[in-house]
């Protein structure tokens, strides 16, 4: 079965060439010109894989936009140029890029390809249960006795980063991290503020387990 490539990288250079040779590496391929377009194409098509000529499309697919709904673990590779530097490399890392290479080395691009995809089906489970809370990862759905619970998108997130692992006491600089995308040390009351929403939603739609723990000066966990 070919995989839906999305491929937003306008080459001056060589235009049309990785569509080409994607192509004929069993690929199908949709070109986009520009994030935009990029946007409403990932929302209708729902790719396998995006390659992305620049990390803020990356960052935009991973954090989500109002009304609009794709998949925002899907997996992305973000191309640079021979002459990108290591700063420019780790800060597509922190906007979400599963990988970055080199668009100018297509045999190693192709095998990179292939491993994310690879990665990626056998990645985290798409089902996370906890006590009666279902989390359905590819859904973007929390069921409880299953009936889906309304949440918004951080909500959701914070819910998939607790499910992973319910017993965990995961630290506000952890849930900042990973599910905010914050690095460093911050000093917000985010955290505190979604676990508080997402614990009343959980209450308010039957919960009979105490959901989204707080254990004093350490953190959050799902379960007690």
């Amino acid at each position: 079965m070919r995989s839906a490539l999305l491929l937003v990288d306008p080459d001056p250079d060589e235009p049309g060439y990785l569509g080409r040779n994607l192509s004929s590496d069993g690929f199908d391929v949709v070109e986009a010109g520009w994030s935009a377009q990029a946007l409403d194409i990932a929302e209708r098509s729902r790719p396998d894989i995006v390659l992305a000529g620049e990390a803020e499309l990356c960052a935009r697919l991973r954090e989500g936009e109002p009304g609009r709904c794709w998949d925002r673990n899907v997996p992305v590779i973000v191309l640079t140029g021979a002459e990108a530097d290591p700063v420019e490399r780790v800060r597509a890392f922190e906007r979400g890029a599963d990988d970055v290479v080199e668009r100018g080395l297509y045999p190693e691009l192709l095998a990179r390809i292939r491993a994310v995809l690879r990665r990626s089906v056998i990645g985290p489970a798409e089902l996370l249960e906890a006590g009666e809370l279902v989390v359905d990862r590819r859904a973007r759905q929390v069921r409880l006795h299953g009936v889906p619970v309304t949440l918004a998108g951080r909500e959701f997130d914070l819910a998939v980063k607790l499910a992973s692992d319910p017993s965990r006491v995961f630290t506000k600089e952890e849930l900042l991290r990973d599910v905010w995308g914050y690095r460093g040390r911050l000093v917000t009351r985010t955290v505190d503020s979604h676990a508080s929403r997402l614990r009343n939603k959980l209450r308010a739609a039957g919960a009979e387990l105490p959901y989204v723990v707080n254990v004093w000066g350490r953190g959050y966990r799902l379960l007690e």
